[in-house]
């Protein structure tokens, strides 16, 4: 995989933010209640660089596409609403020099965002501002140079700019998911790793299925996975480099092995053993391998998770009867049972804000996605269904993304499992596209960071 792809990329060229009093304001906490119209105008080409983009990208308006990848993400946000294009009354090109801020009034529009798109040096330069239509005044204004093929990445990142300036909050969008690719009936599955930009974009499938995979989860510091993967029926850790493709075993563990995570500083990872019908929690340093065990007590101890800080892990246990949600310092002292709500409680994950505790509930037969603080108050379920399971994080701590799966019938057909995404509030629900059906997705951090 050609490493540039992905961090030989944007050179800023300039950046005026104009921190003057704006009109707009986007509401983060309530979801899509109220959605910002926001004109997202095609980006003009240079003439010029028109016949370059098109022997290269094979696009015939290389603008057009980057402000759909551009609306796209915000309408998928939930707290935007792009207008239709056709109401435009200016041209783009125009508009990028100096908006007449009364047409864009005249369509609703509250904000407005331009660009200019160019082909020099063998590189593709790409222009943008964000204009605050109420105000009548230049929110932002950036450039970035990159290789023509990373267009669709132009598109990620200035979403999240504008997704900054308008929210306060980080964005979401250069990102990407690693999850477990399924073909086949419910009896018979082939299951690969794959990865895909977190619009369902670019997939790569990064095993050949002879093998079953289970539980890939990203290093919050870099592009390094871990996962679980089964080795002449016996499960063993692995650890894989995205960039350079390279694969190493990080040990062949006595017993069953669970769901592998790695620290906040990414320098860990942790995980659950199975052995003489209990399991517990166990942590190994990555330079020097060294294992630590973690928990020791006859419950079954398992899906350990750690707080962005490092100082804390949740997990779930059954050492109460039934499974509930722990928290204890990194070391394994000062246990505490945070999750008392009726039915039993799972797949503990930590939000990368710190705040939170996503988690899988099964109650009165059916599995429900929810969150909770961190002292185990303030539960909140928000979506409900037959099957789900295994919540992961944006790395903004704003989204969570899921798998979901349905029914089969007495032959095993019928069966699917899909990726879905929910808003922290509970709104905006909606299916992630994805090649084949998929499960266990996990969310990398911010690329351009």
């Amino acid at each position: 995989m050609n490493k540039s792809k992905y961090y030989l990329f944007a050179v800023l060229l300039f950046i005026i933010p104009n921190f003057s009093y704006a009109l707009i304001e986007v509401d983060i906490t309530r979801g899509n209640l109220n959605p910002l119209p926001i004109a997202v105008s095609p980006l003009s080409v240079e003439t010029n660089s028109i016949k370059e983009f098109k022997k290269i990208l094979k696009k015939d308006n290389i603008g057009l596409e980057i402000s759909k990848v551009v609306e796209n993400n915000l309408k998928s946000s939930g707290l935007f609403n792009p207008l239709e294009k056709d109401a435009f009354l200016q041209k783009p090109d125009i508009a990028h020099l100096k908006p007449r801020f009364e047409d864009w009034s005249l369509i609703k529009a509250q904000a407005l965002i331009t660009g200019e798109v160019k082909y020099e040096n063998e590189k593709l330069r790409v222009e943008f501002r964000l204009w605050d239509v109420l105000a009548g005044k230049e929110m932002m204004a950036l450039a970035f140079t990159t290789v023509p093929d990373n267009w669709r990445r132009v598109g990620h990142i200035i979403t999240d700019k504008v997704y900054q300036r308008l929210t306060g909050e980080k964005g979401y969008f250069d990102t990407r998911i690693i999850f477990v690719s399924e073909k086949g009936p419910k009896t018979n599955r082939i299951k690969k790793l794959a990865i895909m930009d977190q619009d369902g974009y670019n997939t790569k499938y990064l095993t050949l299925g002879n093998e079953l995979v289970l539980t890939p989860r990203f290093n919050p510091t870099n592009q390094m996975v871990t996962y679980l993967s089964y080795f002449k029926n016996l499960p063993r850790v692995y650890l894989l480099d995205i960039e350079t493709g390279v694969q190493e075993v990080v040990g062949d563990f006595p017993g069953m092995t669970f769901a592998p995570r790695f620290s906040p500083d990414g320098k860990k990872i942790i995980m659950s053993f199975a052995k003489d019908g209990k399991s517990d929690i166990y942590t190994m340093d990555l330079e020097n391998r060294i294992v630590e065990k973690i928990t020791n007590h006859p419950s079954i101890d398992t899906s350990p998770s750690f707080s962005p800080d490092g100082k804390y892990i949740c997990f779930n246990s059954d050492r109460s009867g039934y499974q509930q949600i722990y928290v204890m310092k990194s070391d394994g002292s000062k246990v505490k049972r945070i999750s008392f709500g009726k039915g039993l409680y799972g797949t503990p994950v930590w939000s990368p804000r710190g705040d939170l505790i996503a988690f899988t509930k099964l109650h009165k037969g059916k599995f429900y996605i929810g969150v909770m603080r961190a002292d185990g108050s303030g539960e909140r379920l928000l979506t409900e269904n037959y099957y789900q399971e295994a919540p992961s994080w944006s790395p903004n701590g704003r989204v969570l993304i899921f798998y979901r799966e349905t029914k089969s019938d007495s032959e095993g057909k019928g069966f699917s499992a899909k990726l879905w995404s929910i808003d922290l509030t509970g709104y905006n629900e909606r299916l992630v596209n994805t090649e084949t059906d998929a499960s266990d997705p996990s969310w990398s951090s911010l690329l351009s960071e």
